[in-house]
């Protein structure tokens, strides 16, 4: 069997390897399962950042290993090439340069030969951000105001609808970033994507949620109007806290309708600094914007009554341990991470530090709002 390139991998196990990365299967489980250790699973997906290498496919045209061996055995009975040439249905240059490039007739060996040309098949493309200065110029920039490549593709079709050499896919990008060896974009601007990973990861390799306590009278969110679900009416929230060490938490709430994000400076993860926060910043909302709250179910908002009657916003709580339920909140908290990493004390940020930063995110082209920004978004709303 062919041995694939790397730590002595034959192409079975890659394949296996490659399957199991995409079921979301970490290094541990995968060194497991092919009786190889993590390092080993880790050098083969950090060589390729984490996307599945394409099959090698070999053309009809050239040469197989079978047609190698023909010719291996031919040299052997003295047979000349164009009477191998005759015997393989092949042109004779074709078989003079196969035994030429190969050691010629006293070195050629058919496994050998087969092994190099794998080899030298081996062409990548050229990528399209080595090519064109211009557009390289333009991702470098827009990834330094951490913008994601996904919101940089976007970006570049609707600014440039009709140059086809400002357009390029967010994996193309995702790809030059996590592929070095490519030495297009900058090691330096992968510290600007909100996820600090260097490799691809499949979307089924996730973390459970959480268990959280129980809300005396708490609404479950299957008592939300039907116009929370739809996005259709703005004014409708989704919340939580993000934490931090030392006890700390900054409170996060984004609109439904706009993904509008506001950031809340809290004295500490008990009910009473939260409820107290969050009612002081809500009231500085228009009343139309003042509709409803989705929580999870942590008990920092067990005085949710009291956060309904200073602000006459209703609070809905997701099911036990069902994020999902409020998930363009959790997508945010994921992206506000790059800014307030695990294990730091959230308490150094100062309120209009986190309005700055929220004002950033706010600045920033979604995607799911047809790459518009979730500032005019809501701008738009309130004309």
């Amino acid at each position: 069997m062919r041995r694939a390139r790397g730590r002595g991998l034959t192409t079975s196990q890659r394949t296996e390897l490659w399957r199991r990365w995409r079921q979301g299967q970490s290094l541990n489980e995968i060194g497991r399962a092919l009786n190889r250790g993590h390092t080993t699973v880790n050098h083969v997906v950090v060589t390729t950042g984490g996307f599945t290498p394409p099959v090698a496919k070999r053309s009809p045209r050239v040469l197989c290993l079978g047609e190698r061996e023909e010719i291996s055995r031919g040299i052997s009975a003295g047979s000349t090439a164009t009477q191998i040439a005759v015997q393989l249905g092949r042109s004779p240059s074709t078989v003079c340069r196969e035994i030429s490039r190969n050691g010629g007739r006293s070195r050629y060996r058919a496994a050998v030969a087969d092994s190099q040309a794998w080899i030298r098949a081996g062409r990548p493309k050229i990528c399209k951000l080595a090519t064109l200065g211009r557009l390289r110029r333009t991702v470098a920039a827009k990834l330094s105001l951490q913008w994601s490549p996904e919101q940089i593709s976007g970006w570049l079709n609707n600014a440039f609808p009709d140059d086809e050499s400002m357009h390029v896919s967010h994996e193309t990008i995702y790809r030059t970033l996590f592929i070095q060896a490519r030495g297009v974009l900058k090691k330096q601007l992968l510290s600007h994507l909100r996820s600090k990973r260097r490799t691809r990861h499949s979307r089924n390799a996730s973390i459970n949620g959480q268990h959280r306590g129980q809300i005396v009278d708490a609404v479950s969110i299957r008592e939300r109007p039907a116009e929370v679900e739809d996005r259709a009416v703005p004014g409708h929230w989704e919340g939580d806290l993000i934490e931090g060490s030392n006890n700390t938490a900054i409170a996060t709430l984004v609109e439904r309708h706009s993904r509008f994000t506001m950031l809340v400076k809290v004295g500490g993860k008990n009910t009473k600094s939260v409820t107290a926060a969050l009612s002081k910043q809500v009231r500085k909302l228009p009343i139309e914007l003042r509709r409803s709250l989705t929580w999870d179910r942590g008990l920092e908002m067990a005085r949710h009554k009291e956060f309904t009657v200073a602000t006459d916003v209703q609070v809905y709580f997701c099911d036990p341990r069902s994020p999902w339920q409020r998930g363009t909140n959790e997508n945010t908290n994921r992206l506000l991470r790059q800014y307030f990493p695990k294990r730091t004390d959230l308490s150094e940020h100062s309120q209009a530090e986190l309005n700055r930063i929220a004002r950033r995110l706010n600045q920033r082209p979604r995607k799911t709002l047809g790459y518009k920004t979730p500032a005019d978004k809501l701008e738009d709303t309130l004309r």
